[in-house]
């Protein structure tokens, strides 16, 4: 499978380098690019475009105005300079967002974020199972994760984030990045209120690996993610307790 891929920047150096990257990546094809906004909702409305690298901040229209006026056509993964504005395309369901400069190997987890998107005929089946309470006892509970090739042990402990992507969920570790297929809130079930709380749709994190908080925002190490409105309050009550 092959995702068509158009770029929408309205600087030309910012294209090329994007160009690039699609071209070194196997499932992506580069369909079309343009620097001007409204000639790209041109391009979404007549031709089949898979996934969209957008920018964000651009003159007549911003990446996230486009969002709107385009409809869920096209899945988008925003490019950006700015954190604060690419915080905001969570509530517009983008797969990911790629601060500028962007290394290839970042482009390359999202790109594979968008093709787990487009093949759910090959999806990674998770079953989570915890062997204890582990509210109920001081030993490190644990989940048993059934991935494409193998049942995995995960270590609560080891879990800095866990990222709801439509079906499927990402579960981030110092090591690695696991994906399985099932909802946020299923996974949210199966863990500790004491140890995990969600923070917005698409994000649960664990306590314990916040590095701090700025303005509705939570860092874990280098990884940026938001507060959601509608979880505010009781994170920062959860907090305060603590």
């Amino acid at each position: 499978m092959r995702l068509k891929c158009l770029v929408i920047d309205d600087k030309p150096l910012a294209i090329d380098i994007l160009a690039d990257y699609i071209g070194k990546i196997p499932f992506l094809e580069l369909a079309a690019t343009t620097t001007n906004p409204v000639e790209g909702l041109n391009i979404i409305r007549n031709q089949q475009i898979d996934l969209i690298f957008l920018d964000i901040q651009m003159p007549e229209l911003n990446g996230l105005q486009i969002i709107k006026i385009a409809g869920k056509q096209s899945k988008v993964i925003l490019t950006t300079a700015y954190t604060e504005y690419a915080l905001d395309g969570y509530d517009h369901d983008v797969i990911d967002y790629l601060l500028k400069p962007i290394a290839f190997d970042r482009f390359y987890r999202a790109a594979q974020k968008a093709l787990q998107i487009f093949t759910p005929s090959d999806p990674v089946k998770a079953v989570p199972f915890i062997t204890e309470n582990p509210q109920r006892q001081n030993t490190a509970a644990y989940l048993f994760v059934k991935t494409e090739h193998r049942i995995q042990r995960v270590n609560l402990d080891d879990i800095l984030y866990i990222e709801g992507l439509q079906n499927y969920i990402s579960m981030q570790t110092p090591r690695e990045r696991i994906l399985s297929l099932q909802t946020l809130k299923r996974i949210e079930e199966q863990l500790p209120v004491t140890d995990f709380f969600r923070v917005h749709k698409s994000f649960i994190v664990a306590l314990k690996h916040i590095t701090y908080i700025e303005r509705s925002r939570i860092f874990i190490g280098e990884t940026i993610i938001p507060v959601g409105d509608s979880y505010r309050d009781g994170f920062y009550k959860l907090i305060d307790k603590s």
